[in-house]
């Protein structure tokens, strides 16, 4: 079986992202975390930046053109795919994909008795999708899925979809509940376990966890997008130490292939581009916060 993966963090840091998180908590603003983080993401910050240059402009003509044109640049950057892949790289800097050598160690372990889950993580649904008629998952959340059922029917290991109401979505039908309805009549794959009530990822950790333990789960492998597994790794390995379970964490990264547009598009603006550099800094919002 794979070694258990760990990503050090000295405990001073991990003591602060925690008590940033509890501290949400204690205020009773912890529905806030999502408007507060959309705050900090681009192109706020370089709106609010191009703003003060126009304020500034009666009485600071050189300094005001200055702080225009690096806001202009702040956002015409934050909207590039390749800022975003080279913020992935230095800053997240994911683990590699699992190699056919790799899954066929998971599926000799399956095989060999061993109790392996594969946990799926909710990254967001669609409360009512018109052309079907019910909720569904968006397209971060079944590219999750899809790669977590691909890969038990590699291995043969049962799959949790770990996924409720977000902190940042109106209430609804769970992200589990869709992933489970979804996984069985469109793969012909039921899911074993439906973890409905997390609303971030240290939730989907804690609660995953406590389902998993209770079925005697000792391996657990972390499907997410390779931008979201530094975070999710850290959340799981974390509660596995605070309730003392013996559980290997395995991380599985997707979504990790690089944009096929032509190099010099990499550096023009595109939805895509934005999409990925906010990805990055919110993951990077969320390991302050300790979510």
């Amino acid at each position: 079986m794979m070694p258990r993966r760990r990503i050090p963090t000295p405990l001073s840091r991990r003591q602060t992202t925690s008590h940033v998180n509890d501290l949400f908590v204690l205020m009773g603003i912890q529905t806030w975390k999502p408007v507060l983080t959309a705050l900090l993401l681009p192109p706020v910050p370089w709106l609010l930046l191009m703003l003060v240059g126009a304020r500034m402009m009666y009485w600071r003509r050189s300094i005001a053109w200055l702080t225009l044109l690096i806001g202009a640049a702040g956002i015409w950057l934050s909207s590039c795919s390749a800022v975003g892949e080279w913020l992935e790289r230095s800053l997240l800097k994911s683990p590699p994909a699992l190699s056919a050598e790799r899954i066929a160690e998971l599926r000799k372990a399956v095989g060999g008795g061993r109790k392996v889950a594969l946990v799926a993580l909710g990254g967001g649904r669609e409360a009512v999708a018109p052309e079907y008629g019910l909720s569904h998952l968006n397209p971060v959340s079944l590219h999750r899925l899809h790669y977590a059922i691909w890969l038990s029917r590699q291995t043969g290991a049962p799959v949790l979809f770990s996924g409720g109401v977000g902190l940042s979505e109106g209430v609804g039908v769970p992200e589990a509940e869709a992933a489970g309805r979804i996984a069985e009549r469109d793969y012909g794959r039921p899911l074993t376990w439906l973890e409905s009530e997390s609303r971030d990822t240290r939730e989907n950790a804690t609660r995953s966890l406590s389902m998993l333990q209770t079925a005697g789960v000792t391996d657990v492998v972390v499907v997410t997008h390779g931008w979201h597994m530094r975070r999710a790794v850290r959340a799981f390995e974390r509660e596995a130490q605070r309730s003392g379970a013996s559980i290997h964490i395995t991380p599985a990264p997707m979504g990790l292939a690089t944009s096929s547009d032509r190099a010099p598009l990499h550096w023009l603006p595109t939805t895509e581009g934005i999409t990925r550099v906010r990805w990055v800094l919110r993951e990077l919002a969320g390991l302050v916060m300790g979510s």
